[in-house]
């Protein structure tokens, strides 16, 4: 990869700002100046320092985010924050964006990367990757709803959707549930309460495939996967 190059892509200015630290000398591969915004370097292999600090270069980002309410999961929006809003810029200089979505008033967790193969292979339908929220219902769920969601329900525009694996937590006049889905429609988990009569009144996602909420994330707050994570979600199979 070029120099400027790689500078450029983690946020140490434009091509144009590379080149003046290149040119100023402030830029070593292996201890040595390096001037020439041409020269390729091997960032796997080779040491690259920034007026003695040593640059830390990655081609992917993959954050884990507990998203709280009232927050967009876009990258970016004219008239309310967004999640990419809550990154530091050290992260936002990755350019990453979120898997899927979560509804505004929605919580939980969210993966936000700039790897679109991962992206692609958490999000495609013919995958089946399960997702599992937490919610609050507004009246009692019943075992004949858990039988419902296991058949699959048909939404309000008619859609039939694939079964659902619905765990009644505590029921009563407001029941906490565990639902498990495969498919990501919008706003799926409401509409399917809907579907039976009922509404969601407090919505948490808690596990996106092989990945669980981290508990100890405030609302708001991120932290980056461990590369273990990072392998569990590339070689996950759906069983």
């Amino acid at each position: 990869m070029r120099i400027d190059k790689m500078l450029a892509n983690i946020g140490y200015g434009s091509r144009k700002e590379v080149k003046q630290l290149l040119k100023s000398g402030a830029v070593k591969v292996d201890d040595v100046v390096v001037k020439d915004a041409k020269q390729h370097v091997d960032t796997a292999k080779q040491t690259v320092t920034l007026n003695g600090e040593v640059v830390e270069y990655k081609e992917f980002i993959y954050l884990m985010m507990n998203k709280p309410q009232g927050v967009l999961s876009a990258t970016e929006d004219n008239s309310c924050e967004t999640v990419i809003d809550l990154l530091e810029m050290e992260d936002q200089v990755y350019e990453p964006f979120p898997v899927g979505r979560l509804d505004k008033d929605t919580e939980g967790l969210l993966l936000i990367t700039n790897d679109g193969q991962l992206a692609h292979r958490l999000l495609s339908p013919k995958k089946h990757v399960p997702k599992t929220y937490f919610a609050v219902i507004d009246r009692e769920v019943t075992e004949a709803d858990v039988a419902a969601f296991s058949r699959g329900v048909t939404l309000d525009d008619g859609y039939e959707t694939k079964p659902g694996d619905l765990k009644i937590l505590k029921s009563g006049v407001r029941s906490d549930i565990e639902l498990t889905i495969t498919e990501g429609k919008f706003h799926q988990v409401k509409r399917m309460f809907e579907a039976v009569g009922k509404s969601v009144v407090y919505l948490q996602r808690i596990s996106m495939g092989p990945l669980p909420l981290d508990e100890t994330l405030e609302l708001g707050e991120y932290r980056e996967l461990t590369d273990e994570e990072v392998e569990l979600l590339r070689n996950y199979q759906v069983k």
